[in-house]
């Protein structure tokens, strides 16, 4: 049976747009349930308005991205809206050249940014599948969290026709209860943290499913509301804040990778604590979280420990 909604568009790409960082983000769980990437196409099942869908990227065609989003059932969604919503995932609304230019000739940040040059930041389908990876990555190894979402996955996504799970939206997780969430590998903690992100996002106070855009919300203000809830922390604010709404300014210097990094950039004897770190981005802002990411992107001959998010 053909699919109800089927939508094709094209994109253009900057000459020095990173194709092999979209693959390596789509690329973290190996066994690839709910993502699959085979040569230079990525596809990604999601529910969209609730409907199992299908979002295909191919890249085979230099400088260009030709986008196709199968879905099962009727979805409001059209040509521009999706071109929009790519253009976000892909981080092509992301002011990376002004970033560049400020920073070219930084002591400490030049070598970065000629070393990757055109870093952006890809976005999560959704600021909620944003939101629950950055929960269940809170003070765990990236393979311990890629395991975890796998089993969330596995136990409560929705397959799509193409085969592929859907991570589950918001809806679905809000109607469930801690002890089926602490099945997947949660903690208590977090499994009441996940709860709460999804039954507050589907009674509207937060903004995290589509057609979410902080373009249409205070930053500060939903900084304030998601730390207003118990179990979620600066880390994870700036994580959901990044990878959801592709703002640049959160401060990580909670995380590990983010401090290892830096004492190999500032040749320190070990590394920064969190005030030092935060003391360290805070002369960057509004690129904080941009400098971040420099810093995960490291080459593994400069540190050795590697990390992906």
């Amino acid at each position: 049976m053909s699919p109800v909604t089927e939508l094709r568009i094209s994109l253009a790409l900057p000459t020095d747009f990173r194709v092999d960082d979209v693959l390596r983000f789509y690329r973290r769980d190996s066994q690839q349930l709910a993502e699959r990437v085979t040569n230079r196409k990525v596809e990604k099942a999601l529910l969209y308005q609730g409907v199992p869908a299908c979002l295909a990227l191919d890249f085979t065609v230099a400088n260009q991205v030709n986008i196709t989003l199968l879905s099962d059932a009727p979805i409001t969604l059209n040509a521009a809206l999706l071109k929009h919503w790519c253009e976000r995932l892909l981080g092509l609304q992301q002011p990376i050249e002004e970033f560049s230019r400020g920073y070219a000739e930084h002591p400490q940040l030049g070598g970065l940014i000629s070393a990757t040059p055109g870093l952006r930041i890809p976005q999560a389908t959704t600021p909620h599948e944003a939101a629950c990876w950055a929960v269940i990555g809170q003070m765990i190894s990236v393979q311990a969290a890629i395991s975890i979402r796998r089993r969330l996955i596995q136990q409560f996504g929705v397959t799509h026709s193409g085969g592929l799970l859907c991570h589950p939206d918001a809806a679905s997780l809000a109607a469930l209860d801690e002890t089926q969430l602490r099945l997947c590998g949660l903690s208590r903690s977090k499994a009441a943290s996940l709860l709460l992100l999804a039954r507050e996002t589907c009674a509207g106070r937060l903004p995290l499913e589509p057609p979410a855009a902080l373009a249409d919300h205070d930053p500060e203000q939903l900084a304030a509301d998601l730390l207003a809830l118990r179990g979620i922390g600066p880390w994870t604010v700036s994580y959901i804040l990044l990878r959801g709404f592709s703002s640049l300014d959160g401060s990580l210097h909670g995380d590990v990778v983010v401090r290892n990094r830096l004492q190999y950039l500032l040749a320190l004897p070990q590394p920064p604590d969190q005030r030092q770190t935060a003391a360290w981005l805070a002369a960057f802002s509004p690129y904080r979280a941009l400098v971040a990411a420099y810093l995960w992107a490291m080459p593994s001959a400069t540190a050795t420990v590697t990390q992906d998010y």
